[in-house]
């Protein structure tokens, strides 16, 4: 009897667990179409782009060089017998300071022996002179009688004058000898070397030292080609700055002297002499701009108008991505102009108000679909401009 059970039982239990496991299935299966759609575009980033006018800075790089460099000579001779304290290397002087005294007796004795001879050349003028209007007033006593010029004593007169002339000559060089006793510096000046010493004996032309310019400093730097095409037509008196990094930089201000006028035969550059004033800073108590050093100069070029800046790490072999209005990405060609520091400068391919994707995906394609970051789609309009 029991048996018989079982036998109608089982098929009945087996028939209840194959129907519910079947509804358990259908139900499995149905749940993901019931769960929402997963968007699996790429994340980007956009930046709406606008036209500007930039104006191109130049770079460059030189040695800080003197202005001028003098070998001072003395003009008389003689023993030296003063000299000033910062007659020495690495001293600084000022312009019309004296540099050095050269023993002066015996111009003196030369000065006081050339005013003796103005005096009698003067003297002899005078006499000359009155002999001279006592022959005038003799001719006129006998007007009828032939009166050379001799017997008028203009020769005399002449040469008389000639003799003040010659004395007073003779008195300037004497002076002038008297004054080169004393070697002034002729101008704000860094003494690099000097060559002489107390009691020491000086020959005319003799060299007793070497300055250096203090008023001025220059620096010529190269411009390379890919820069000269945006040099300015006229290069002469544009602001620039040099600077120096390091512990002991500096910035000063400086500006272009002149364009040395010629093409580098081995580099093919153009070369500019920027002039700095007071570079040890006497004067006007700025960072020292030592001879010697090397600097960047940096001066605004051309202005470039209508330009777009890109970071350079958008620009992939001259070529952008933007976003259509399809949130579909877009490659679009490029010229790029200029690049200065971490920027591309692009001429031609972008216009105003047009999307470029800051956050490029690993393997882009022309119509991709995109998701913007941060922002649907009636977002995009507001987000800022490059």
């Amino acid at each position: 009897m029991q048996t018989k059970t079982l036998k109608w039982i089982l098929p009945f239990v087996a028939l209840t667990i194959g129907i519910a496991g079947s509804k358990g299935i259908n139900a499995l299966a149905a749940e993901p179409d019931a769960k929402a759609h997963v968007d699996s575009r790429p994340i980007v980033e956009i930046e709406t782009v606008s036209a500007l006018d930039h104006q191109v800075v130049i770079n460059s790089y030189g040695e800080v060089k003197p202005f001028e460099s003098t070998q001072l000579s003395v003009q008389v001779s003689g023993e030296v017998i003063e000299w000033h304290s910062n007659f020495v290397s690495g001293g600084i002087v000022a312009r019309g300071d004296v540099l050095m005294r050269i023993e002066k007796d015996n111009y003196e004795a030369a000065v006081l022996q050339a005013e003796a001879e103005l005096s009698r050349a003067q003297a002899s003028l005078i006499e000359e002179s009155a002999l001279a209007d006592v022959a005038a007033d003799e001719a006129k006593r006998f007007p009828n009688r032939k009166h050379t010029d001799l017997f008028l004593r203009k020769p005399q007169v002449l040469s008389a004058k000639a003799g003040v002339k010659s004395a007073k000559a003779a008195l300037k060089r004497a002076q002038r000898d008297l004054d080169n006793c004393e070697v002034k510096a002729p101008y704000d000046a860094l003494v690099i070397s000097r060559d002489v010493g107390v009691g020491q004996f000086v020959s005319t032309g003799s060299p007793v030292a070497t300055l250096n310019n203090v008023e001025f400093a220059e620096i010529i730097i190269p411009i390379a080609g890919f820069d000269s095409a945006f040099l300015p037509e006229r290069v002469t008196g544009i602001a620039a700055t040099i600077k120096q990094s390091g512990l002991n930089g500096f910035t000063r201000h400086a500006s272009i002297h002149r364009d040395l006028g010629v093409v580098d035969s081995d580099t093919r550059m153009v070369n500019l002499v920027v002039r700095v004033e007071d570079p040890y800073g006497l004067e006007t108590r700025q960072p020292e701009v030592r001879f010697g050093s090397y600097v960047q100069v940096s001066f605004g070029g051309k202005t470039l108008n209508k330009i777009y800046r890109l970071p350079q790490d958008l620009v992939n072999n001259q070529t952008v991505w933007l976003l259509n209005a399809d949130n579909e990405l877009e490659p679009r060609e490029v010229k790029v102009i200029r690049e200065e520091g971490a920027y591309f400068y692009v001429s031609a391919g972008l216009n105003d108000n047009e999307k470029i994707v800051m956050t490029v995906p690993e393997y882009p394609q022309k119509g991709m679909a995109v998701k913007v970051a941060g922002a649907d789609s009636s977002q995009h309009d507001t987000t800022e401009k490059l």
